[in-house]
C-alpha cells in the first residue's frame, strides 16, 4: 500500500542517495523493503571532542510522517547531554508538534512536517557541537559537560569514538 508517508519517504531517500556524504552523515533503508526504517551514520563533527568517530543510529518513522516526527537512536555508545543512555536522541525538533506542557519549548523549535530526514541530521550534528545542558536526558553527561569539560567529559567522548571505530 502507497501511502503520502510511503512516497515522502520514498522521495527523501532518492535525495539521500544523491548526496555524497559532505553534510556529515549518511543514511539510507535498514531493510530494502521497509521505508519506515532507515540506518544513519554520523561522522563525529571537526574541532570537537566527537571528530573522526563514526556513530551508528536509526530513525524509525511513524506511519503518519510527515504530521508526527521520528524517533532516532544511537546504536553506538554515545557520551553527551542530548542523548540517553539507551540511545535516544532528545532534540527539539524530534518532539511532536504544538506548544510544550511544561512551556520549556516554542511550538516553533518542535517537529513540524517541512522537517526533512537531511534537516534532522544537520540538527543532530549541530547538537552534538552544542548540546542543551538545561535539560539534559543523560544527567551524568550534562553533569560533566558544565563541571568537568576538558577532562572527565572529554575522556568519554573520545572513549565512544575509540569505540565507533572499531565497529568499522
Amino acid at each position: 500500500m502507497t501511502t503520502g508517508a510511503s512516497m515522502l519517504l520514498k522521495k527523501q531517500l532518492k535525495e539521500m542517495e544523491s548526496k555524497d556524504g559532505t553534510q556529515g552523515f549518511s543514511a539510507g533503508l535498514s531493510e530494502d523493503d521497509d521505508l519506515f526504517k532507515w540506518e544513519v551514520i554520523i561522522y563525529g563533527p571537526p574541532d570537537t571532542y566527537f571528530e573522526g568517530g563514526f556513530f551508528k543510529a536509526e530513525l524509525l518513522f511513524p506511519q503518519n510522517y510527515p504530521n508526527s516526527p521520528p524517533k532516532m537512536r544511537f546504536v553506538s555508545e554515545m557520551w553527551h547531554p542530548n542523548i540517553d543512555k539507551n540511545g535516544d536522541v532528545c532534540i527539539s525538533i524530534l518532539h511532536e508538534p504544538g506548544d510544550d506542557k511544561w512551556g520549556y519549548e516554542e511550538a516553533s523549535e518542535r517537529w513540524r512536517p517541512v522537517h526533512s530526514i537531511e534537516s534532522i541530521l544537520i540538527s543532530v550534528i549541530s547538537m552534538l557541537s552544542s548540546p542543551n545542558d538545561e535539560s539534559p536526558a543523560n544527567v551524568d553527561a550534562g553533569k560533566e559537560w558544565r563541571d568537568d569539560y576538558q577532562g572527565a567529559f572529554k575522556r568519554n567522548v573520545r572513549r565512544t569514538v575509540k569505540k565507533s571505530q572499531e565497529l568499522l
